[in-house]
This record gives C-alpha cells, structure tokens and sequence, in this order.
C-alpha cells in the first residue's frame, strides 16, 4: 500500500512577505543616507543665487570620502562652534519626521547643518582682498562668477592660513552669509573637514531648478 505524498509546505504568508520587503527597503535607505547620499534643505539666503532658500538638495558623502574637498566645492557641515546660535528650525521635527528624517524619505536639517562654498583648503592663505575687491588665494586674486549679482565680498578684511584638516568657507551672497569671515575669533573661522557631510551634487526641487551646480 503506498504512501499518501506530503502536504505541499505552507506557503508564506502575504503580511509577512510585505514586512521583509519593507524591513529590507528601510535598512537599504538607512545604508545609502549613512554611507552614500543625503538629501537636505537649504534653510537661508546665504548661497544664492546658487542655491536658493528653501531648494530641495541631493549631498554625496561617497564622494568626499573618495575624493577629499577641492577650492569651490560647495559642501554641507555640521555647525563647528556656535555659527548659528540657536540654529534654523526644523520642518521636519516632530516625531513622524524625525523617523522619515532617518530613513532618509524626507530632506534632513537638524537646524546645526550649513551649506557653503570652499574657498580655500589646507596648505592656502586665503585674503581679503585685492585692489578690484576680490577675494586673493595664495597672493592671487580669483574671479568668482557664482558670486549673487550685485554682492560685495569685502566685508571682512581678513588674512589666514588654512591648517591641515580644516577648509575656510563662504557663501554666495557675500552679503547675507555669515560664514568664516564672521567667525575669526573660533579657529580663524576654520570648518574641521571631520564636520562635513559631503558635497552637495543635486538640487532636486523645485522642480524648474532641478540639475547640477557649478562647482
């Protein structure tokens, strides 16, 4: 007499397929913000017209890691001493946000991040400035075509000397930036390159200003 054949083995249930699907979905995102890219928002003026305030941006921190920071890369960074006070608020702290925040589904800004331009890097003597009103690296005067329309860059007459491990910063808007010039008094205005979060590679909203910015 022969054997009845096995039960065909149960089959996974349709909740559980979606939990994995969705677990593996949410550590894939918390990998590629740690490690890859971020998104962030831009919380003032201070870079226009490159960047405009409230503009939607994609970071990539891979490639800092790969590459380092280069003169006129524009970078995100943690606040390095009290730049901003109380810092920028934060649309996105509340407790749903802060999660979306994490898994990087929605723009992060702990109101303690800065975006600006790398204006010099260790090794540069960076000054203000030349007969024509130009900031001057390394004795030379620099044309700076992303500078906003219309924006003195002398407000602070300064001259430094870029340590090893560190890069001097500004904004666009010369005007309404307060970047390492406003900042002498804490390591001349030097921004760790241990508190950058990497290069900013993408605007992505809105949608009319989605694309690259010259670097």
């Amino acid at each position: 007499m022969g054997h009845k054949k096995d039960k065909s083995k149960k089959q996974p249930s349709l909740l559980r397929e979606i939990v994995v699907v969705v677990g593996t979905a949410l550590i894939l995102s918390i990998l590629v913000r740690t490690f890859l890219i971020q998104a962030f928002y831009v919380p003032s003026a201070s870079m226009e017209d490159t960047l405009q305030e409230n503009d939607r941006i994609i970071v990539s921190k891979i490639s800092t890691q790969l590459t380092g920071i280069d003169r006129f890369n524009v970078v995100v960074f943690h606040d390095p001493g009290s730049w901003l006070g109380e810092g920028f608020p934060n649309p996105y702290d509340t407790p749903v946000g802060r999660v979306l925040q994490a898994i990087g589904i929605v723009p992060a800004n702990s109101g303690n991040d800065l975006v600006k331009r790398v204006i010099g890097v260790a090794g540069d003597t960076v000054e203000c400035c030349d007969a024509q009103g130009r900031i001057m690296v390394n004795g030379v005067g620099i044309d700076e075509t992303y500078i906003k329309e219309g924006a003195n860059t002398d407000q602070v007459t300064f001259s430094v000397l870029v340590p090893e491990g560190h890069v001097f910063v500004m904004g666009d808007n010369r005007g309404n930036s307060e970047d390492s010039r406003f900042h002498l008094d804490l390591n001349n205005g030097m921004v760790p390159v241990s508190e950058v979060i990497g290069r900013v590679a993408l605007k992505i909203w809105p949608m009319s200003r989605i694309g690259r910015i010259e670097h």
